[in-house]
């Protein structure tokens, strides 16, 4: 019993330093996968981050959803469209991305996090007006435009407004859609959206939570840390698998606009969240600039 003990004060020593080193610091946290649709990973994700920030740490949820959007719509008897990965937005789409994203995930979400002891405020689309967002056309391999509806991406995010609710001791949880100049909602790829708001945040990390391990090499062993050289190299060789290649992207975009390091680890593993930022090794991919 009391080696057990010992063990638990020694995982807490380790963690100290990097509580001294990120309190006051920006987390941006892409929250999706296993992580989002298992209630159990869901309710301990949660208190997870409810500890960073009592633990003094600041972060932010980014959220999708598309697995419930797809069978939402799927409900209502409408087929979901894709083109190179991007979905096909019309305009009955687009109600279903507000109605789940927006109204349910949302709002379950900040549910969850005040019920775990945390305080928290949900943004999405027209509801604080945070992500900018600008109508995105998708070309095909001739060079033509095709239309995906209301389809966007990020064209700017109100950090400021963000930084005020971070300071006064709210969780800000985001859904991926953004408003047009016309007041027109967009819907956005989430991770493109979580890389944005770290970037206009100056946020210290940027933890994107997937359903695999991270950033494998050609033999399937992790690679642990990679830096803008490398990630460039291997995306442009064909070394990383379809679904990888937007998430390395985004990472990228993140640390070259300022971001210290961002990481891709595996939402299934329990604490994941928490294994990463406060062990020596962590368990995902770092990648920094």
């Amino acid at each position: 019993m009391l080696e057990k003990l010992i063990e638990r004060a020694n995982v807490v020593i380790e963690a100290l330093p990097y509580l001294l080193k990120f309190k006051d610091k920006i987390i941006v946290i892409k929250y999706g996968g296993a992580a989002m649709e298992n209630s159990d990973l869901k309710e301990e994700v949660i208190r997870d981050v409810v500890f960073l920030k009592m633990v003094g740490m600041h972060p932010v949820l980014v959220h999708g959803g598309g697995p419930e959007i797809n069978r939402f719509l799927k409900k209502k008897g409408i087929e979901p469209k894709f083109i190179g990965g991007y979905r096909v937005t019309d305009v009955e789409t687009m109600k279903v991305v507000v109605k789940v994203l927006g109204e349910k995930i949302n709002g379950q979400i900040v549910s969850m996090i005040k019920k775990a002891g945390g305080q928290s405020k949900g943004f999405y689309g027209k509801k604080g007006e945070v992500i900018k967002a600008f109508k995105y056309w998708k070309k095909d391999a001739e060079g033509n435009k095709l239309d995906l509806g209301y389809t966007g991406q990020v064209g700017g995010i109100k950090y400021r407004y963000l930084l005020k609710w971070i300071h006064m001791g709210y969780i800000p949880v985001l859904s991926s859609i953004g408003v047009g100049k016309g007041g027109e909602q967009y819907n956005i790829n989430a991770d493109k959206a979580a890389a944005a708001i770290a970037a206009y945040l100056k946020a210290e990390k940027m933890i994107m939570m997937t359903d695999v391990r991270g950033v494998l090499d050609p033999t399937g062993k992790l690679i642990s840390e990679v830096n803008t050289y490398r990630a460039d190299k291997m995306i442009k060789a064909g070394s990383l698998s379809g679904g990888m290649i937007p998430k390395v992207k985004s990472c990228l975009y993140a640390v070259r606009k300022g971001v210290n390091t961002a990481h891709i680890i595996d939402g299934r593993v329990r604490h994941a969240l928490l294994l990463e930022l406060f062990t020596d090794h962590g368990i995902g991919t770092m990648v920094k600039k």
